[in-house]
């Protein structure tokens, strides 16, 4: 891994340890492709994205990285977070463009019951907010 994947990674754990989504959105192609664990059509668009990590990042309590895997423009990213009651274990794939940014966000989760329980909180607080 360079420097510069260094440095990007760092602003990465940045972004999601401080909630920071002014840096978040910065990260992001304008056409960035996110697929969820919970939904079966991806989001097209930033503003998308943008509020389902938002949201994502509110649901989730303990989040911690484990294993960074770094290819090029590709990361897969392996965590673990608390949803409730439910532990989850998950990978993030992530692509980037030409530009640097975030052009596919891919997220996987296990086990079936913390994914329901991820699917039924981010379901209740997108509605809140007008989303679904």
């Amino acid at each position: 891994m360079v420097e510069k994947d260094h440095e990007k990674l760092a602003a990465w754990h940045d972004v999601v340890c401080k909630k920071d989504m002014e840096a978040l959105e910065n990260f992001l192609a304008e056409d960035v492709q996110f697929f969820s664990p919970a939904l079966w059509k991806p989001k097209g668009t930033r503003m998308e994205a943008m509020v389902m990590l938002g949201t994502v990042i509110e649901v989730f309590g303990n989040f911690t990285y484990h294993r960074e895997l770094i290819q090029g423009r590709n990361w897969a990213l392996e965590f673990s977070a608390d949803v409730g009651d439910k532990s989850v274990k998950g990978i993030d794939l992530i692509e980037f463009n030409e530009e640097g940014k975030i052009q596919r966000f891919e997220v996987f989760i296990r086990p079936l019951t913390g994914l329901m329980a991820l699917a039924e909180e981010m379901g209740k607080r997108l509605k809140e907010k007008g989303f679904l």
